[in-house]
């Protein structure tokens, strides 16, 4: 989950110890979100895919940290196709050939942890998969940026370039963010060059959740209706990859990797 844009950076660098918080936290994150991965399948509705994310986090002894933030009504957020952020589950069904995204957090002795995936519904067409390896490399190479005295448009500037070298674009209204005892935190983690707040200097320490969201078409999107969920405007297909790390001396660690 992203936050909008908002002024006055205040960056609290967190310690050893709250690392490791937010490591066991984002460890419950990524199993939740694996055993969702592996559950998606033509059929099933996204609300039974958000029971499962509810369950598997709950069941290792945290809280779904989207669930009531400013009211978000559940676990998950699952967007399909030209859906690239927000979807709110419920009776949709899963279909043969969907690009399914799935962004989720949990919250563990008060430390949160975001990450997010999108995964294919059967094997994945040509195109389909062009497009998620230009997110999956667009957030590697975000995060490999991520090193101390880079500043952020070094993030967005690796993670654009990935996405436009291969004729794609990076959605420009939504961003990643600083996470820690809050899920949205300071600073806020554009993904191309040119947004407000680039030239901060990233420091060891920072906790960040990068998060690119690339389309096949433009980079515009809309807001829609419900006040959540954002599609693109020209109809094209979306991917949202993301992680929580933390700067270390020699680079980024994943917080939310799976093992």
């Amino acid at each position: 989950m992203r936050k909008r844009r908002q002024a006055g950076p205040e960056i609290r660098l967190k310690t050893e110890a709250e690392i490791d918080i937010m490591r066991r936290s984002g460890k419950i994150t990524a199993l939740a979100l694996d055993k969702i991965g592996k559950a998606i399948r033509p059929g099933i509705t996204t609300a039974e895919l958000n029971i499962i994310a509810e369950n598997a986090i709950r069941g290792l002894g945290a809280l779904p940290a989207f669930l009531g933030y400013h009211q978000y009504p559940a676990t998950t957020c699952i967007s399909i196709n030209d859906e690239v952020v927000h979807g709110i589950p419920g009776g949709r069904i899963v279909r043969e050939g969907d690009l399914v995204s799935v962004d989720m957090g949990a919250i563990l002795e008060g430390w949160y942890s975001d990450s997010a995936w999108t995964f294919p519904v059967g094997p994945a067409t040509a195109a389909q998969q062009r497009l998620m390896e230009a997110g999956i490399d667009g957030l590697a190479a975000g995060i490999a940026a991520a090193m101390p005295g880079n500043r952020l448009r070094d993030i967005a500037n690796a993670v654009q370039q990935v996405a436009e070298s291969r004729g794609y674009s990076v959605v420009r209204d939504l961003c990643g963010h600083g996470i820690g005892r809050r899920m949205h935190e300071d600073p806020q983690v554009p993904n191309y060059v040119g947004a407000v707040g680039e030239n901060l200097i990233l420091r060891a320490g920072m906790t960040l959740a990068i998060e690119p969201m690339i389309n096949a078409g433009r980079a515009e999107v809309t807001n829609q209706p419900d006040g959540w969920l954002f599609t693109t405007d020209d109809g094209s297909l979306s991917v949202h990859f993301e992680h929580t790390v933390v700067i270390r001396a020699e680079g980024a660690e994943i917080l939310t990797k799976l093992r």
